[in-house]
């Protein structure tokens, strides 16, 4: 049997390779405090101390046994902890190293070879000793981390020895940071700098660190350091990458840079790539290749690096690595024909012997690596062209591919496999925070990290800025860190090192765009709501929709769009903050332009469904739309009320789109076309808040009317919330404007309203008084539609003061001009007062099927809020007919649908109704 234990990370142990519970923390804490001296005595009491502390109770010698003797059964026989003078031991079978500290100790001290130091560095599975806690576990952890530190400072020198520059600039810019006073780091970032072509760079960077260095410590940077500054400043030619170090090496390249250190997630992306490898060693006779895909800083590289040192074994003949610059903020992408040059030299081809002609020299190459194991990463890819001549010819390569382009040529072409990525989950991204920060820092500043996650939104190198940041200023709290992202945005992730800046990272995906995909990338940005589908798009950028097509699909495959279910395009925050500082540089008229239009479509097609599902007059209408303007055609209900819902963010965000322009007029026009739909599914939080931006604007407007419907749809929406001392208000202001302006129409509708809210507060009798006068005045309007309603009001709410009679006259009387008119709504609306009115009188039976006929009625139409209400009523003549599971059934759908619209005192009494149903007799 064999055990491997595991340190470098969460302590672990594995035996026959199966992972094994070693229980809770301090139980794996006693496994590490010995593991760190396998198979030497750890006297009792200095276990127990680092354990518990120096000043634990004696009662901890008790656990200690108790946890030692779980930790024998656990490791079943591959391992065994004994007792031996001095204290215990543990002690494993085999003679080789099994703890992955030691193999790590055991590897970098071997010397400064590549190779040895990067499998060395690819144990580590993230911060050593997590989750254990204590002065010990975190002392041990430090010193850990600084034999980390000094292994990767000496696989960086052994990198650069052997000819690596600028592809080390990643990621010793993230360490420059975290270590602003290492002068070791400064000068290997100096030196990749230089060698990656940034010789303006390395000197700018060297004159920060000069001044910081005079400014607070009163003293230049060491002597190495200056003479390195003097040397790059004289270009020196001993600096630059010695190929006769890499010829030397021939056959066996080892080009892949250092795995990431803090490397941390991705599991998902990690075992497609294992699938890859797998299916590479087995049936496929051409070359295998993985795309990997997506926007600049979502860590593409990184997952390149991760998975390719963690399969070193599979790749004896040697690794290839090149950045193509496909999206570089200085200069053009590299030539396929440069990359070639740099793998022949790699591969210790004699330069002098190599052809001239450049098809020649990717064919010497291909012939170099056929049929050698090899993994070959082409980095940063601009297009498949770039990528083409350096495929191998044989499948015993694998071939890793990472750019912000699709790279659709390339899967057509040679069978790539595409490999997509996005953001980090929240998880992931508290794992990147703890590998940077300490579990300690993350556990005790909780809700800093939480809301550090949520602003940075799972993208990675955003994440690492902040992190790096915070490691940095560790004597600041998190939160201040968080203020600054919430004050500055997008600004707070800019840094004058463009590697580590997110804003210059993003702008890099820009300068392969053509102007008209670079101008539709920056007013997407502004474009009203979370995401956009191409009807809305196409009037947003002023193109037909074919060509909006195109250019939507062009920022996709730049990876600075996301296509979503539905047919829908989404910018990630972190990308639309970017694209909105863009769309700064866009003249104020095409900005305005295109906003007026974008935002006339929402206001013209919600219209049109408005219309589609309560048929008016068409005395109120929006103003035509601007030019440019197409509104979405919508062929019947259901069309309509799918638009709605699809669009239900970006209307709200359209009509505040329209307030910041001064658009009065649309803004109350959105909310008066979307106040139904709302009504219908009962959301009425959202009809408050469109309403009231509604009544902001209609004070802004000359024409009284739309001051007066703001207040009484107002009113009646936070009716519907419950607000009754503030819908009576509005209300109440409603009325008074109405009476002052001789308005009888929106008297008649007020008074109405009036009477429901006067009903919810247990005030019938004024509710019917409100009615009555409603019935009154609308006679003036010789409307027979508004007579129906107004009948029907007047029988429910005598219903609801037990004039019963009087309530199935008006009601039924009300039925009948409904019908004559197809009035859907209204039918469903009195059918259900006849249920109410059967339901009271005993017959219930009568009741049951009245419910039932209007609640077909409103599902037709789909008004959840009327269909909540009426099962509601319909589960007492249910329960009256000693029906009790028909009654549970109802009364469950009602429950569900009031907590949906978030009408929670009509939930707590459905609720209160079926406790009372299902609670068991005694």
């Amino acid at each position: 049997m064999a055990v491997e234990l595991g340190l470098l990370g969460e302590v672990t142990a594995h035996v026959d390779g199966r992972a094994v519970d070693l229980g809770p923390a301090r139980q794996r804490c006693v496994l590490a405090a010995l593991a760190v001296d396998i198979g030497r005595a750890v006297p009792a009491e200095l276990l127990v101390e680092r354990v518990w502390g120096p000043d634990s109770p004696r009662r901890e010698r008790t656990t200690l046994h108790s946890y030692l003797s779980r930790l024998r059964r656990a490791l079943a026989g591959a391992g065994d902890i004994v007792l031996r003078s001095g204290g215990y031991a543990l002690v494993v079978d085999q003679a080789d190293p099994v703890v992955d500290l030691h193999r790590f100790r055991e590897l970098s001290g071997r010397g400064d070879d590549v190779a040895v130091l990067t499998e060395a560095l690819a144990l580590w599975r993230g911060e050593a000793l997590t989750g254990l806690t204590g002065p010990w576990a975190e002392a041990e952890r430090e010193r850990l981390h600084q034999e980390r530190l000094s292994a990767q400072h000496a696989l960086t020198d052994a990198l650069l020895r052997a000819g690596q520059g600028g592809e080390l600039v990643a990621e010793l810019a993230a360490r420059v940071a975290e270590h602003p006073w290492d002068e070791r780091v400064i000068g290997q970032y100096l030196l990749a700098l230089y060698r990656g072509g940034r010789q303006a760079d390395a000197l700018e960077h060297y004159r920060r660190v000069r001044e910081r260095f005079v400014d607070e410590l009163g003293t230049d940077p060491g002597p190495a350091l200056q003479d390195l500054h003097r040397r790059i400043l004289a270009a020196d030619p001993t600096l630059s990458a010695d190929p006769g170090r890499i010829t030397a090496k021939a056959g066996v390249p080892r080009q892949l840079p250092a795995a990431p250190r803090l490397f941390t997630g991705r599991v998902v992306e990690l075992d497609a790539l294992d699938r890859t490898l797998t299916r590479a060693a087995g049936r496929d006779r051409a070359v295998v290749i993985s795309a990997i895909g997506g926007a600049g800083g979502i860590g593409k590289t990184w997952l390149a690096l991760a998975w390719g040192h963690r399969h070193l074994d599979r790749f004896p003949d040697g690794q290839l690595f090149v950045d193509l610059r496909g999206f570089s903020p200085a200069g053009e992408p590299m030539s396929p024909d440069e990359a070639v040059r740099g793998f022949l030299d790699a591969l210790g081809a004699d330069p002098d012997q190599l052809p001239a002609d450049p098809d020649a020299r990717a064919a010497r190459y291909r012939s170099l690596v056929a049929d050698r194991r090899m993994l070959v990463v082409l980095d940063n890819a601009a297009n498949a062209e770039q990528v083409g001549p350096l495929l191998p010819g044989t499948d015993s390569c694998t071939v890793l591919v990472t750019s912000r382009h699709r790279l659709p040529g390339l899967i057509a072409r040679h069978g790539a496999r595409p490999l997509p990525l996005d953001v980090l989950s929240d998880t992931e991204s508290r794992n990147l925070l703890t590998a940077w920060l300490g579990a300690a820092r993350v556990t005790a500043e909780e809700q800093a990290v939480t809301d550090l996650i949520g602003l940075c939104g799972g993208f990675p190198l955003a994440l690492g800025v902040i992190a790096a940041r915070a490691a940095t200023d560790h004597h600041l709290p998190l939160a201040d860190t968080v203020a600054e992202l919430r004050e500055y945005g997008l600004d707070a992730l800019d840094d004058t090192d463009p590697t580590a800046s997110l804003p210059a990272v993003l702008s890099w995906s820009l300068r392969r765009l053509t102007d008209a995909q670079r101008t539709a990338f920056a007013l997407l940005g502004i474009a009203p709501g979370p995401d956009i589908a191409l009807p809305a798009a196409a009037d947003l950028l002023g193109l037909p929709e074919r060509e909006a097509r195109a250019a939507l699909h062009a920022l996709v495959d730049a990876s600075l769009l996301d296509r979503t279910a539905g047919g829908r395009y989404a910018l990630h925050d972190l990308v639309r903050a970017y694209a909105t500082t863009t769309a700064r540089d866009l003249p104020e008229p095409v900005r305005r332009a295109a906003l007026d239009r974008v935002v006339d479509f929402y206001l013209h097609t919600a219209h049109a469904a408005d219309q589609l599902l309560t048929p008016s007059d068409g005395s109120i209408r929006p103003d035509p739309p601007v030019p440019g303007t197409h509104p979405q055609p919508l062929s019947d209900v259901p069309a309509a009320l799918a638009w709605l819902d699809a669009e239900q963010s970006n209307l709200p965000a359209a009509q505040h789109s329209a307030a910041e322009q001064g658009r009065h007029h649309v803004v109350w026009h959105l909310a008066w076309a979307l106040t139904d739909f709302h009504w219908r599914l009962g959301r009425f939080h959202s009809d408050v808040v469109m309403w009231q931006a509604a009544l902001n604007a209609a004070e802004h407007l000359p024409d009284p009317a739309p001051r007066i419907r703001a207040h009484r749809y107002l009113g009646r929406a936070q009716a519907g919330l419950d607000q009754y001392e503030d819908a009576t208000d509005h209300l109440g202001r409603a009325l008074a404007l109405a009476e002052q302006h001789d308005d009888v129409l929106n008297q008649v509708s007020t008074h109405l309203e009036l009477a429901r809210v006067m009903e919810h507060r247990g005030d019938d009798h004024q509710a019917l008084d409100h009615c009555r006068r409603a019935l009154e005045l609308q006679e003036t309007l010789g409307n027979p539609h508004w007579k129906a309603d107004m009948l029907n009001a007047v029988g429910w709410s005598a219903a609801r003061v037990g004039q019963y009679d009087t309530a199935r006259d008006h009601c039924r009387a009300a039925l009948v001009l409904h019908r004559q008119h197809g009035n859907t709504q209204g039918q469903a609306t009195t059918l259900d007062s006849l249920g109410y009115i059967d339901h009271h009188t005993g017959r219930h039976r009568q009741a049951v099927d009245h419910y039932h006929e209007a609640l077909a009625n409103y599902r037709a139409i789909g008004s959840d809020n009327q269909i909540s209400d009426t099962l509601d009523r319909l589960g007492h003549p249910h329960l009256a007919l000693g029906q009790r599971e028909q009654a549970v059934e109802v009364w469950r759908e009602a429950l569900e649908l009031y907590r949906r619209q978030g009408r929670g005192t009509d939930a707590d009494r459905v609720q209160q109704q079926l406790d009372a149903v299902t609670a068991p007799t005694t």
